[in-house]
């Protein structure tokens, strides 16, 4: 639950894997934040 972001600061391009585990795998609970590039 803790508020996080992802930056890529290099030149090559990155490919992101995101792996979940538990007994709930929805993406319901995700909360997207405002930030300065209007991204909510």
């Amino acid at each position: 639950g803790a508020v996080h972001r992802l930056e890529n600061p290099g030149r090559i391009p990155l490919t992101l894997i995101e792996v979940q585990s538990g007994p709930y795998l929805g993406e319901d609970d995700i909360v997207r934040l405002e930030d300065v590039y209007s991204r909510a």
